[in-house]
């Protein structure tokens, strides 16, 4: 693949419709709008995000600000909807208009948007994600926002920062990625969670004698697979290799990197069939219904289970161990939250509602609508909490290392257009790993280089 010459080229190869299954016409059935999606301005200057023209304002905020959101599943949607709501209500004259977006069309067509009519604020991720548009001065510098901000960690404010050292990115909630499953299923079979691969292998056979798959498995949409070879190279190299694969300073055809595929291709017959032609809320669907054992996903798989019982029957362990010297020190927790564009139409109200969002009484409205995350404010009440937010809090806690996942910790068009249709490649073929990653690596190297 030759490199794109331009954000426009790039976004017309950014994810090939054959791959991730969306035609054009879905893609401008968006709120997003042909305007957006076309890009209404020229392209952005190379070189540190927008700067803003003003602080936070002390008093009330007027007028309509808008949200970009990409939170397009019933429960997160509620949840955005729940403290944008409290910020109108507390500031009296005040309009939050919120164009949602399904969340990957958002995500294929962000370069776009940001180029053309952005919404003042809008949904993003935190870590190399958030630092590659602030880079392309894409988004606005909200360190006026950052600088009186109370109960964020040091953690949180590193991956809210730039190469520049400035601040673009509010976090709101983080999730872990584990592997999930229903306690009822493993007390009724004597099920014991695994804490070597060899475990897991082990307990994957016995599943599939007692009539399940042992691990859920959809990946019709690309991104889903990625948690995989991310919590694989974490537990066979480590943490500090698996940083710098994705900052694209290791060479794909390491041998270190073609025995995480050969070590996934062993395990790869515990999945569900098929997984290319399946979405993973139906993966899920498949753990909720208890035929399937096992399912590696972020926290957010809670939202495929009833509130109550069902939520309650949910339980989760790290991936186990695969190398005795690596350990399972290192976990991937991605953060959420957001950004302001760089020229807003009204940075004061946008300013404002992103010094809102990171208080706990936003973060604590949004995990009363969505109890999959956890607040990322550390003053936030965390006495409501379910006991898998609770366990969720601990693990992140505890964890010596934390990832964000592979589509955020590397660049979004290295990830999409190269990892996206190489993993799913290797999911259709797994014999071919050497020919997938010599092809990966060629790929690398144009698109790093730019």
């Amino acid at each position: 693949m030759t490199r794109p010459t331009s954000e426009a080229e790039y976004l017309a190869r950014m994810v090939p419709p054959s791959v991730r299954g969306v035609d054009r016409r879905t893609l401008l059935r968006g709120a997003l709008g042909v305007g957006a999606l076309l890009g209404a301005g020229g392209l952005a200057a190379c070189g540190n995000g927008g700067t803003s023209g003003q602080g936070v304002p002390t008093g009330a905020v007027t007028g309509t600000v808008t949200v970009g959101s990409n939170q397009s599943d019933a429960v997160p949607k509620a949840a955005v909807k729940a403290y944008m709501d409290a910020f109108s209500k507390a500031n009296a004259g005040t309009t939050v208009k919120i164009n949602t977006v399904d969340h990957n069309t958002f995500q294929e067509n962000i370069n776009n948007y940001l180029q053309g009519s952005p919404d003042d604020v809008f949904t993003w991720f935190a870590g190399y994600r958030m630092q590659f548009f602030a880079q392309k001065g894409l988004v606005g510098d909200i360190s006026d926002v950052w600088a009186n901000m109370q109960g964020m960690s040091d953690a949180m404010k590193k991956a809210s920062t730039a190469e520049d050292g400035k601040q673009y990115f509010v976090p709101i909630t983080n999730y872990p990625w584990a592997i999930f499953y229903r306690k009822s299923v493993f007390q009724e079979k004597g099920y014991e969670v695994p804490k070597t691969l060899d475990d897991l292998t082990a307990l994957g056979a016995k599943m599939k004698k007692d009539g399940l798959d042992p691990i859920a498995f959809g990946d019709k949409d690309g991104w889903p697979a990625m948690g995989t070879f991310d919590q694989l190279n974490l537990r066979v190299n480590g943490y500090d290799f698996h940083v710098s694969l994705m900052a694209g300073k290791e060479a794909w055809t390491d041998p270190k990197v073609k025995k995480v595929f050969d070590t996934w291709a062993g395990i790869l017959p515990l999945h569900q069939a098929d997984s290319l032609g399946r979405t993973w809320q139906e993966a899920a669907q498949s753990l909720q219904q208890k035929k399937s054992g096992m399912y590696l996903l972020g926290a957010f798989v809670a939202q495929q289970f009833g509130k109550g019982a069902e939520q309650d029957d949910l339980d989760f362990f790290t991936f186990p161990e695969v190398d005795s010297t690596i350990g399972t020190d290192a976990i991937e927790a991605p953060i959420d939250g957001y950004m302001m564009s760089a020229r807003p139409k009204n940075e004061g109200a946008a300013k404002k509602l992103l010094q809102y969002i990171s208080q706990p009484e936003a973060q604590l409205l949004a995990l009363k609508a969505d109890p999959s995350v956890i607040a990322t404010n550390d003053k936030a009440d965390t006495s409501g909490y379910t006991a898998l937010q609770k366990k969720s809090a601990e693990f992140v806690k505890s964890a010596k290392s934390i990832a964000q996942f592979m589509d955020r910790d590397t660049r979004p068009d290295f990830a999409s257009t190269v990892m996206i249709p190489a993993i799913q490649d290797f999911i259709k073929n797994p014999k071919d790993v050497d020919g997938i990653l010599t092809k990966v690596e060629a790929q690398k190297k144009s698109i790093f280089a730019s």
